[in-house]
């Protein structure tokens, strides 16, 4: 297992670093981590593969447990398990004969970060009281 800590990316700091994706147009480099990460989560076995490990009260769930809450083979499983890994959604640890698995939350919190619209002043979004009424 990688002792390697993961930065948090995505998050703008007081200098504005890092812009996200409704705020400033991307670079190609942040573009293509993010469309890596995305891509990952674009097919219902994975996302639900995510999620079922990422809701896990230990905070990690043995493949054992994942493979009989889907109609396909191990192969595909580990497969598709592989695919979130790559993309940073996952880590894994081998115990013996199993393999647990657990979520990154650096990244999907970079995820969320990126679709984050900014926060506006409140005077700013609120609606007149005026605007929906008829006259």
């Amino acid at each position: 297992m990688s002792k390697q800590e993961l930065v948090v990316l995505g998050r703008d700091g007081a200098d504005g670093c890092c812009p996200d994706v409704l705020t400033a147009p991307l670079d190609e480099e942040r573009a293509v981590g993010l469309a890596k990460a995305f891509k990952a989560l674009g097919d219902p076995v994975r996302l639900r593969l995510l999620s079922m490990i990422a809701s896990q009260a230990g905070g990690e769930i043995c493949v054992c447990d994942l493979t009989p809450a889907f109609e396909l083979s191990q192969p595909t499983i580990s497969h598709h398990l592989k695919l979130l890994k790559q993309a940073g959604l996952i880590d894994s640890e081998r115990r013996g004969t199993w393999v647990y698995y657990r979520l990154l939350p650096a990244t999907t919190d970079k995820l969320a970060a990126a679709l984050t619209r900014p926060t506006a002043p409140a005077d700013a979004t609120a609606v007149p009281a005026t605007a929906g009424s008829a006259s």
